[in-house]
């Protein structure tokens, strides 16, 4: 059976690591919005590699219900204090690891 922290360390291996410092400290938590985390086409690659690995079915996973992700401007916070309204649902790795438990996709 796949565990959550076998989920969790393939993503912390596939996505790069964000940050000034890339460290292990700043790779991707269980809670963190993917989408938020790293650019698209980075997420779609490991999300592929993430079906291969824990040999998922992703075919009922729709894409278009998690992107185009609306991503803050760097100089935002100086500017509003408005939170950004996303109209598309958040991706974590929870969901994936819910998901590799269970065999296939189990969101949307």
């Amino acid at each position: 059976m796949v565990t959550d922290n076998e989920v969790l360390t393939f993503f912390q291996d596939e996505l790069p690591i964000l940050g000034w410092l890339p460290t292990k400290d700043n790779a991707v938590g269980f809670d963190d919005v993917l989408q938020d985390y790293t650019e698209q086409e980075d997420l779609l690659i490991s999300i592929e590699k993430f079906g291969e690995k824990f040999d998922i079915d992703l075919s009922r996973m729709d894409i278009d219900c998690y992107f185009p992700w609306k991503t803050p401007w760097f100089f935002r916070k100086w500017f509003t204090n408005k939170p950004i309204i996303q109209t598309k649902k958040p991706l974590t790795v929870k969901l994936f690891a819910d998901s590799a438990k269970a065999g296939k996709w189990l969101y949307e």
